[in-house]
């Protein structure tokens, strides 16, 4: 079968005008990791085999149940399907009814710790959210060995936090989230392992590094609806 080209999402399954338009098709499944799912330039192959070549704009990115390809005639379907990690999400908002010397030394104190960690991190309004790349219980025992005042954090699905985020803070927080880290996590952030990775606080700069493979041998069917 040709490989065929995705250049727009056609909708998402939870979407109410495709919750009864799609029932009884067959669904072909298009696999994803968290890596994966943020990237605008992608050729892979769905469960069933057939290979799309996706070539998004580069500010849109893709959800769980995104619909790819819809054969009207056929009531055929491929499915985006994508595993996002566990986030830790830090709550700072309790900082702002601190006194400036309180809050600016709580704040550089956090900071320190997750930068003394390497673990990437991404700010928006007064949440910080960390990708869970080690045990959740060594992210844990970090917080609550340094004890930060009026600040909280749990652990949320990464479905669950991505709709609060721009394309580039989600691709930032899951694109950029390397391998499981070795981090310095026994449990007082003073560990001597060495991670020389480049994960970092994010603060605005997308480096993304995607690359078009729609131009590698192979024919592409054009457009991703068929009537």
């Amino acid at each position: 079968m040709p490989m065929i080209l995705v250049e727009t999402i056609v909708g998402n399954l939870k979407d109410p005008e495709w919750k009864g338009a799609i029932d009884g098709a067959e669904i072909d499944i298009f696999p994803l990791d968290q890596w994966e799912a943020q990237k605008s330039r992608l050729r892979k192959s769905t469960v069933g085999g057939v290979e799309l070549a996706m070539s998004l704009d580069r500010t849109s990115h893709l959800r769980d149940g995104d619909i790819l390809v819809w054969d009207e005639a056929a009531r055929r379907a491929i499915v985006a399907r994508i595993d996002l990690n566990d986030v830790m999400v830090v709550e700072i908002e309790g900082e702002a009814s601190a006194d400036l010397e309180t809050a600016s030394r709580t704040l550089f104190e956090l900071g320190h710790a997750l930068g003394n960690q390497h673990w990437p991190a991404v700010v928006n309004g007064t949440r910080i959210f960390v990708p869970v790349t080690v045990d959740r219980k060594i992210m844990a025992s970090v917080m609550k060995t340094h004890a930060f005042p009026m600040i909280r954090y749990d652990f949320r699905p990464g479905l669950e936090v991505i709709p609060y985020m721009t394309p580039h803070e989600a691709r930032r927080l899951f694109g950029g989230a390397s391998a499981p880290s070795h981090a310095h996590g026994q449990g007082h952030g003073h560990g001597h392992g060495h991670d020389h990775g480049h994960n970092r606080t994010h603060h605005g700069h997308d480096h993304s590094h995607d690359h078009d493979h729609t131009k590698e041998s192979g024919q592409a069917h054009e457009g991703n609806r068929v009537a």
